[in-house]
């Protein structure tokens, strides 16, 4: 059975955070959360670890998350995401210094794997249970292409409660496949406890078990070449040329090929808690629930030990 490889976005600096996140010590023996990610992707059976990272950090980076770090458990490789990589026949425009976006990054992986395999945020704290869904899907996709998964957690269990949070809201079938994807911004419980989002002018309540991403996907190499091919339309579409701030995020492309048949998308259900540190009043309180995992017996006080 094919061992499935952890893809982990880590070349974005956290505006809303204020500093280089990926990196910040959460857990009692100074883990970030980067460590719980693989760790738990260890134990669910993945084979090798590919972070992406910029040229900019990439020294105090991997001096912390060595290849020594995780004890010889997993494969690591490191990869860049830069404003310049680009097509041939693409340059930059003048004044842009946004990245490119998730997606972006996700190619910049292309050439290190060649297995399935799930991508996630590095300042995400997914759950064991998670990597546990996503790495038996994907361990039995070796060969298979077109055949997507991505985990969807219960919006009720990916609220902060330190301001409103973006989330993409999902659409899903019958069989369990993914039909839509609809980013939807300033997501909050109100104060009649109701979740609700504010971003079409008024408050639109949710279900607490609505399903949404939280960009934990999973794919096949096959999606690397469609990436590529939409990123040259995109590229050259004048609504990208005109704005300075356009980014190729994997919803876009995921939606795409959903939307043209090309592609299944499997939402994977899974009884995860969320965490993040969406904002730096978030940093304590994961810190306390990562406490009480530790408690429960989830996790060792030394990860790495």
């Amino acid at each position: 059975m094919v061992k499935p490889t952890l893809l982990v976005l880590a070349a974005g600096m956290g505006s809303c955070y204020g500093s280089l996140k990926q990196m910040d010590g959460v857990g009692p023996s100074g883990e970030a959360i980067i460590d719980y990610s693989v760790y738990d992707a260890i134990r669910a059976g993945f084979g090798k670890v590919v972070f992406v990272i910029r040229h900019s950090f990439a020294e105090d980076f991997i001096s912390v998350f060595s290849k020594e770090r995780f004890g010889g458990k997993i494969e690591v490789e490191y990869v860049y995401q830069e404003l310049d990589t680009l097509p041939e026949g693409f340059s930059v425009p003048e004044g842009r210094e946004k990245p490119w976006g998730t997606n972006h990054a996700v190619m910049m992986a292309a050439k290190a794997i060649d297995t399935p395999f799930a991508v996630i945020n590095a300042d995400d704290f997914y759950g064991a249970d998670a990597y546990r869904v996503i790495g038996d899907y994907l361990s039995t996709l070796e060969g298979r292409s077109n055949s997507y998964c991505m985990v969807g957690y219960e919006v009720n269990k990916t609220l902060s409660e330190n301001g409103t949070v973006s989330r993409g809201v999902c659409t899903v079938d019958e069989n369990g496949n993914l039909t839509s994807m609809v980013e939807r911004t300033k997501i909050e419980r109100n104060a009649e406890g109701v979740i609700v989002f504010h971003d079409l002018g008024e408050d639109v309540a949710l279900e607490e078990n609505t399903p949404v991403s939280m960009n934990l996907f999973g794919f096949t190499p096959d999606y690397f070449k469609y990436s590529e091919e939409a990123f040259v339309e995109f590229l050259s579409a004048e609504s990208t040329k005109s704005n300075l701030k356009a980014e190729f995020f994997i919803p876009l492309m995921v939606n795409r090929l959903i939307g043209g048949g090309v592609a299944t998308m499997k939402v994977l259900s899974t009884s995860a808690q969320w965490f993040g540190v969406t904002y730096k009043e978030d940093k304590p309180q994961l810190m306390a629930k990562i406490e009480t995992l530790i408690e429960a017996g989830i996790y060792p006080r030394n990860l790495w030990e």
